[in-house]
């Protein structure tokens, strides 16, 4: 099932939430690469895009919390050093196993229910002190 950009997802920050939009649009990519039968060939590209991504989107996001003093910013920091971990054990996995339907599954919970489960616990919340501070 392809996840679905909805106003509850909306950081209210253009830069954040465009880079959210790509991060589900590779997930969805992958989505639609097993519906098709793909996505064994699909997922290394993938993986590594979402890693490599998800560097560069934490290190905006971060600098975004520290520049506006966010209170929270060290959990936060934890919550993306959590994620990159589980993104790395995936890439590991990929490499050891080769692509397989369990790692396809895996993509799909662990980082795309994480994904949608941070926008809207944790980055909105992110959003809404910047807002505030501005």
């Amino acid at each position: 099932m392809a996840f679905t950009w909805t106003a509850a997802l909306e950081t209210g920050n253009a830069t954040i939430d465009a880079q959210h939009k790509e991060l589900i649009k590779a997930i969805n990519t992958l989505l639609e690469a097993c519906a098709k039968g793909q996505g064994r060939a699909t997922l290394k590209e993938t993986t590594d895009f979402l890693y490599q991504y998800t560097i560069k989107h934490f290190s905006d996001e971060e600098k975004l919390q520290l520049a506006s003093n966010y209170p929270d910013y060290i959990n936060h920091k934890r919550y993306h050093e959590s994620f990159k971990k589980v993104v790395r054990e995936i890439n590991a996995q990929l490499n050891e196993q080769g692509p397989t339907i369990v790692l396809v599954g895996k993509v799909n919970s662990s980082i795309g229910d994480w994904l949608v489960n941070h926008i809207q616990k944790e980055d909105v919340k992110v959003a809404a002190h910047i807002r505030a501070r501005r």
